[in-house]
C-alpha cells in the first residue's frame, strides 16, 4: 500500500518486501484552473504550465548537476550562473519526460504530467541530495491551481506498476502570490537513500531563483 506523506515527513526507501527502492519514477500531476462564467452558467479551463525540475548537490553542498527544461532562455539562466537546460543527468541515472504546457484540463485524470525516472544505482557516489521543485511559467499562483501531487512509483512513464509514496499539495490561501514550490528531496544518510516531503511554496518568479534559494537554505 502506498505511503501518504505529510509535509515534512521523512521515509526510508524500503519496500514492504524489505528490499531497497532503486529504480522508480518521480511524477508530478497538476490541474488546470476552472473558472466559472456569468452566474455560474458556464465554465472555462485555464491551462497551467508548471515545470518540474531537479538539482543534484554533492557532499560539499555544491551544485553538481541539474535537470530542467531546455526551453529556458540561456541568457537569463546565465544571470543566475546556470547552464542550458537538459533532460538527462550527466551520468544518465535520471531522465525527464519533457514539458507539459497545460495540466489536467477536465479534472484529475490520474496520470502524471511530467515525470523523472531515477536509477539510484547509477547516481554518482559524490551526490548527497537531489531536490525536486515546481515553477509556474504563467501568471497564476498556487492558491489558484486546484492540486499538485508528487508520487514515487515503480514502472515506466507510461505504465504504473506499484505506487510507493504520494504527497498531495492542496490549493490554499497561504499559497497566494507563490509561483514556486520546493516539493521534495532524496538524500543520502549512512549510505542509504531516503525521501523528504518538503512542500514549501516560494514567491520565486523564475526557476533560477528557486535554485538559489535551495542552495542557500536547504542543503
Amino acid at each position: 500500500m502506498a505511503i501518504n506523506l505529510q509535509k515534512g515527513q521523512k521515509i526510508d526507501l524500503k519496500k514492504e518486501s524489505g528490499e531497497q527502492l532503486v529504480n522508480f519514477c518521480v511524477g508530478v500531476n497538476w490541474g488546470a484552473i476552472q473558472k466559472k462564467g456569468f452566474l455560474g452558467m458556464s465554465s472555462s479551463s485555464v491551462s497551467v504550465d508548471l515545470d518540474l525540475s531537479c538539482i543534484l548537490i554533492d557532499e560539499d553542498n555544491k551544485l553538481c548537476d541539474h535537470m530542467y527544461s531546455p526551453l529556458y532562455n540561456v541568457s537569463v539562466l546565465q544571470q543566475f550562473g546556470l547552464p542550458k537546460g537538459k533532460l538527462m543527468t550527466n551520468d544518465g541515472a535520471m531522465k525527464h519526460t519533457g514539458d507539459d504546457l497545460q495540466g489536467d484540463q477536465g479534472g484529475d485524470d490520474g496520470l502524471d504530467n511530467e515525470i523523472i525516472t531515477v536509477d539510484l544505482s547509477r547516481v554518482g557516489a559524490h551526490v548527497s541530495k537531489i531536490f525536486f521543485f515546481l515553477n509556474n511559467v504563467g501568471k497564476e499562483d498556487f492558491a489558484q491551481i486546484p492540486y499538485a501531487k508528487i508520487r514515487m512509483f515503480e514502472g515506466t512513464p507510461t505504465q504504473v506498476k506499484s505506487v510507493f509514496a504520494t504527497y498531495n499539495v492542496a490549493a490554499e490561501p497561504s499559497y497566494a502570490g507563490k509561483a514556486g514550490l520546493i516539493m521534495a528531496k532524496l538524500y543520502k544518510r549512512n549510505g542509504e537513500w531516503k525521501f523528504d516531503a518538503i512542500g514549501d511554496p516560494t514567491e520565486d518568479k523564475f526557476m533560477g531563483q528557486t535554485i538559489q534559494r535551495i542552495i542557500k537554505n536547504y542543503v
